[in-house]
């Protein structure tokens, strides 16, 4: 039976939420506050076409045999979509909630032509809860439904009945589908840019706490490490002379308490923030090398202490980088050695500062044939540098470590020896802001 109904002008069309619809993010379990809101546009759509398309079937057939079976397909279809808005249920519900509707305005369609265009929301609705294959089927179904109905309801050919449909359809589902293939992609990047991020925080923690672990090393090492080594060669002094010269022995012993006592102050002091002990109290660097010169003046090996320059105050971090220095080259004198006498000489100028440590022993050894680097490992015939360019794990960091606490603060250390005729050890930081060289 054909009818003389006008068909109305599509509704503009919006795509839904860029989402997969694969994957089931527009599933209804599982809906955003913006895919809330694009349903409740859909469903809000739908049902005002219906009730339009209603409304102009009782308008213009009101007295027609299928008036009742319209009007009963139209309530269910208002009722099942609003039931679907109201209560989302999951993603299975939704499909069987989406296949109720298209069967009944199929039925629908085919009684009173002028329903066609409720497919529109239709359209959205597929896309947004089927995967994309079978979404692209029932939209393709959907628009050659229209098309039927648009021929059947013109009264000669019209172009734009037969092109129209299909094109509103195909612009849809192309727009949905890029942006939901957009929207993924974009996904993809936030999540692979979380994960660097997270993983970069991760590196920057074991870094730091590698750093501070070093950093820790070298402060034992140069504290207490060398006060206890100092130790141990003064008892094992004293038990070789406790029978033939007690004397002697009480003064090591009497020598080797008054380091444990020292000691004690800088592992207390360290424990509190990491500063050496003789730098307490505002003592300031000369003070301190002129203290450490006197107290290292022993069993032999006498140390003195000469300041050259205006009396500077220097950043506490620079004062305790280099006396550190100097514990760590005046115990790895009385080591190794055999000196008999050591300098300290602090040299303050307005841009630098310097700390020379100099002895008359040994010397470092000569380099083994081909060796090309000094003790530090530079290239230098000075030294041989598989004894001192690394830590000996049975006895400390040694020039490793005063080399890695200088460069922390953009300064150097050299060395300058000769086998048998003793060597100079010079560590000069700047004063000014400087880069730190790469390690």
């Amino acid at each position: 039976m054909r009818h003389p109904d006008d068909h109305p002008q599509p509704p503009s069309t919006s795509p839904g939420s860029p989402a997969s619809p694969a994957s089931g993010a527009f599933a209804p379990g599982a809906q955003t506050r913006d895919d809330r809101l694009l349903s409740a546009l859909l469903t809000t759509a739908f049902v005002v076409l219906l009730a339009g398309a209603l409304l102009r079937y009782v308008l213009k057939h009101g007295d027609s045999d299928r008036l009742p079976w319209i009007l009963g397909l139209s309530v269910v279809l208002a009722v099942v979509q609003v039931a679907g808005q109201a209560r989302p249920g999951s993603r299975r519900a939704g499909r069987v909630r989406l296949a109720v509707v298209v069967a009944c305005w199929v039925v629908v369609v085919l009684l009173a032509p002028s329903f066609a265009w409720c497919a529109v929301p239709l359209i959205h609705t597929a896309l947004r809860l089927l995967p994309t294959r079978s979404a692209v089927a029932l939209v393709t179904a959907l628009a050659t439904l229209v098309v039927l109905a648009e021929l059947r309801l013109a009264d000669g050919f019209d172009p734009n009945h037969l092109l129209l449909p299909p094109v509103v359809a195909a612009l849809a589902t192309g727009v949905f589908v890029y942006l939901t293939r957009e929207a993924t992609r974009r996904q993809h990047l936030i999540d692979d840019l979380v994960r660097t991020r997270r993983e970069l925080a991760a590196t920057e923690r074991r870094e730091g706490t590698l750093a501070e672990r070093q950093r820790l090393s070298r402060e034992i090492h140069d504290s207490l490490a060398q006060g206890l080594s100092s130790q141990n060669m003064l008892l094992q002094a004293a038990d070789r002379q406790w029978d033939t010269d007690p004397e002697a022995a009480r003064t090591h012993l009497r020598t080797a308490a008054s380091i444990a006592a020292h000691g004690l102050t800088e592992a207390r002091r360290l424990v509190h923030d990491l500063a050496p002990a003789d730098l307490a109290e505002g003592a300031g660097l000369a003070q301190a090398l002129a203290t450490l010169a006197a107290r290292e003046s022993r069993d032999g090996l006498t140390v003195r202490f000469h300041a050259e320059g205006p009396d500077t105050h220097l950043p506490d971090q620079v004062a305790s980088a280099l006396l550190r220095t100097a514990q760590g080259a005046l115990a790895n004198i009385r080591e190794h050695s055999g000196a008999r006498t050591a300098a300290l000489t602090l040299t303050c100028l307005d841009d630098t500062v310097a700390l020379d440590v100099a002895d008359d022993g040994r010397g470092f050894p000569a380099p083994e044939p081909g060796g090309t680097r000094d003790p530090l490992g530079d290239p230098d015939p000075l030294g041989d540098p598989d004894l001192l360019s690394r830590p000996d794990p049975l006895r400390g960091h040694g020039l490793p470590a005063i080399r890695a606490r200088l460069r922390q603060l953009g300064g150097t250390l050299a060395i300058e020896s000769t086998p048998g005729e003793g060597a100079v050890l010079t560590a000069t930081i700047p004063l000014t802001p400087a880069t730190p060289p790469a390690p």
